[in-house]
């Protein structure tokens, strides 16, 4: 049989879809290692057969079949044969728009009727061995989050299926690392509030994100929440900081910020006393067990311990303001500092209510300002050693104070 070459996956839907094509994948039938390494290919695959193109660098993988074989994303045998079809390799994969293919002439091979669904709007999984590895239901609810915005909503029958999957306890072998990519990816797309929303549907959320499951059901006051909700203002926070910054970490600490709030005493509730430090230990405990990146975990622990006080700013005395400063290592970090008081605007915004954040102008104003008092000019004084950063503290305190007086005059006009 000679040998066939099929642009597959991604690739294929993104292009019927009319979105850009940022990687191709290319299967090969009927070919073999050798023929691809004596044709210029590089091997990179260490578990299945993937090759990259002499030229473009595009991965080329050999057709395969996947039978399982233990437990896991790595419990599975292949067959890589000559033998092996395209339709048994667009098989193996799990969704159906995700499992065409075009051939050399730019024919398109649907099999599974990928494009149905495609034009459905619906995400729908090729084949019962979908079960057989954990890892997907984490990419549909991917999936769901990226295609929201196209009117993209998932089967019954698949999300069914993903209920299963839990119920049997196949998300216990997901390793780490996994979860961690996933949920990352998720953080990048438009809505990646739906990630946890598909999770949550078929139960997986409890499973995989157990901190961010329980604060479903715990209610705030509805004074300050319309939505009442601490789940649903946590996707709500998510949401508004979606249309505030691109950055996954700032809509990361966005999601998470309240994971106190399931820790408070059921008698305590609607209220949440010092939910912005009993947050801290979940918040670490769920960066240790997915090894989420310290500078992420950082800034959840910032985030979670001075979003109130960010709140407050009105509120508070000249020397307080200037500590937050200090805790928030401002001083060194303000391009760090511009992105807690966007997670705190998020925060504002996802209380069911239009809201003008001017706490976000304000703690910037006072930032630039505090920064024009100068360590050059006290030493100048005679200051010396430990002294310093005391008096500079003062100092700034003392420049914070002309700003609210500043700003009472100004209101009273």
């Amino acid at each position: 049989m000679p040998m066939k070459v099929y642009k597959v996956g991604g690739a294929v839907r993104d292009e019927l879809l009319g979105l850009p094509v940022t990687e191709r994948d290319w299967v090969i039938v009927g070919g073999t290692p050798q023929e691809l390494l004596q044709q210029g290919y590089t091997q990179v695959g260490r578990d299945f057969p993937v090759f990259l193109h002499p030229r473009t660098r595009e991965e080329y993988a050999l057709a395969r079949k996947e039978r399982k074989s233990a437990p896991g994303y790595y419990g599975f045998s292949c067959d890589f044969s000559p033998d092996v079809s395209l339709k048994e390799d667009l098989l193996r994969r799990d969704l159906t728009i995700n499992a065409m293919a075009f051939d050399e002439n730019g024919q398109l091979i649907d099999p599974y009727n990928g494009h149905a669904d495609l034009q459905a709007r619906v995400l729908r999984h090729v084949s019962v061995a979908f079960s057989e590895d954990p890892v997907r239901v984490l990419r549909v609810a991917r999936f769901a989050a990226r295609f929201h915005h196209l009117g993209f909503t998932l089967a019954d029958e698949t999300r069914l299926l993903m209920y299963k999957m839990v119920k049997a306890g196949e998300l216990s072998w997901l390793v780490a690392e996994r979860v961690w990519q996933e949920w990352h990816r998720s953080l990048q797309e438009k809505n990646p509030e739906v990630f946890i929303e598909v999770l949550r549907s078929c139960g997986a959320l409890k499973v995989v994100f157990p901190e961010i499951d329980c604060l479903f059901g715990v209610p705030n006051p509805r004074h300050y929440h319309l939505e009442v909700d601490s789940g649903i203002h946590s996707l709500l926070v998510l949401k508004a900081a979606v249309t505030l910054s691109p950055e996954p970490m700032i809509r990361f600490a966005a999601l998470i910020h309240d994971l106190g709030k399931a820790l408070t005493p059921m008698n305590d509730w609607p209220k949440h006393h010092q939910h912005e430090d009993t947050g801290v230990a979940p918040i670490e405990a769920l960066c240790k067990r997915l090894r989420i990146p310290a500078d992420f975990r950082r800034f959840a622990v910032m985030a979670s311990r001075l979003h109130l006080n960010i709140h407050r700013l009105f509120e508070l005395r000249p020397q307080t303001v200037v500590k937050i400063l200090e805790r928030a290592d401002a001083f060194r970090r303000p391009e760090l500092f511009k992105k807690l008081l966007l997670v705190c605007q998020a925060d504002a915004m996802g209380c069911g209510r239009e809201i003008s954040y001017a706490q976000a102008a304000g703690w910037q104003y006072i930032l630039e300002e505090c920064q024009k008092v100068s360590a050059q000019h006290i030493i100048a004084q005679g200051i010396t050693g430990e002294a310093i950063k005391g008096a500079l503290h003062q100092h700034r305190a003392a420049c914070v104070d002309l700003i609210f007086n500043a700003w009472k005059k100004h209101e009273k006009q």
